[in-house]
């Protein structure tokens, strides 16, 4: 079988076909996020250790890092993204110890990354594209990592799923060229929007049926983007995740973390029930009255899609016994509750997670 080793100083990830499902957590990305981009170019890294540690908390087994700010002093990303991605990879290493995917467009910020990483990361990524392969697969080979493989190439993002296989197909043979093996070579097929293609599901299991069984590598995709553009995101994500895991995909880079409810939630929600005419008692806690209307919760905790992973899990046997889902289920201590457990234990040693 075919399995991907991904390592941190002290952790071990394995992607493969017989392995419970990689989440790679994609949230330390500025992308699209204009005020973390700001407080990265202003040396603020707070939003970065707090997605570090809530990703983690979720269910994260791999960590994404991409340092991809455009600054308004610098335009020039060559120049500010490898030493930005230094910071930031040597960060998150600091908080957590789950191993990182090293994701960049940059050349230079890729190999700031890979030189500051600890054990054996993930590298994010290579195309099908001439002048990609060349730089990033050296790359791959110096530092003797798994990479990502993304099914573009110079004629750019094809909807024939026959030509996204024939592209990941090339960069397996290229790489193999360089000496590295097909089981280092994590595939991304490619997933397209729903809404912009009705038949994008269909192709995408079928593709990474195709990709294990000819190619025999593990595969990963954008999650999201599967939904993008519809209603309920988050459902049609649930329905998607446990079928692409059915047709044999091993990993997705996606947000493990359901976002807290906002005040301005609670506050709306808080006038609906009093126009309904219903009193709460006198005191309820935010959480508590959050939790009593099904709005979700304050704080940061495993989305929607990390239960549907954990039940694909469980329903694959990739969960044995199902000690990891009945550990998802299981309710958290209430503060009090745990502060009596510690007091009870005094001074005894407790054996870190």
């Amino acid at each position: 079988m075919t399995r991907t080793v991904v390592e941190s100083k002290t952790k071990t990830a394995v992607l493969g076909f017989d392995e419970p499902f990689c989440v790679i957590g994609e949230r330390i990305n500025p992308t699209g996020r204009k005020k973390l981009a700001a407080e990265l170019e202003a040396g603020d890294f707070s939003t970065v250790e707090k997605d570090a540690l809530a990703q983690v908390a979720a269910g994260a087994t791999v960590l994404d890092i991409n340092a991809g700010v455009v600054y308004n002093s610098n335009p020039n990303p060559n120049e500010t993204e490898p030493p930005l991605m230094t910071k930031i990879v040597e960060l998150v290493q600091g908080l957590v110890d789950v191993p990182l995917c090293i994701d960049s467009s940059v050349p230079g910020a890729l190999e700031a990354g890979l030189a500051a990483a600890h054990g054996r990361p993930l590298l994010n990524s290579v195309t099908g594209e001439e002048e990609r392969l060349e730089l990033v697969l050296p790359l791959v080979k110096k530092y003797n990592v798994p990479v990502v493989a993304i099914s573009n190439d110079d004629t750019g993002i094809s909807e024939d799923p026959d030509v996204r296989f024939e592209v990941a197909k090339k960069i397996v043979q290229r790489a193999a060229d360089f000496g590295i093996p097909a089981h280092d070579i994590v595939v991304d097929p490619l997933v397209m929007p729903i809404g912009a293609m009705a038949t994008a599901g269909q192709q995408v299991f079928a593709l990474v049926r195709r990709l294990r069984e000819e190619l025999g590598v593990n595969t990963t995709c954008g999650a999201s983007n599967i939904s993008f553009g519809l209603p309920n995101r988050h459902g049609i994500n649930n329905a998607f995740l446990p079928m692409a895991m059915g047709a044999g995909m091993t990993s997705a880079i996606m947000n493990p973390v359901a976002l807290p409810v906002t005040q301005k939630a609670i506050a709306e929600k808080k006038e609906q029930v009093a126009a309904a005419g219903i009193i709460l008692p006198e005191g309820m806690d935010d959480e508590t009255f959050v939790t009593l209307f099904g709005l979700g919760s304050t704080m940061p905790r495993a989305g929607k899609e990390m239960e549907a992973i954990r039940a694909a899990n469980l329903l694959t046997n990739n969960d044995p016994h199902g000690g990891e889902w009945i550990r998802f289920n299981k309710p958290p201590a209430e503060a009090g509750a745990e502060a009596e457990g510690r007091g009870r234990r005094g001074n005894s040693r407790r054996r870190r997670a």
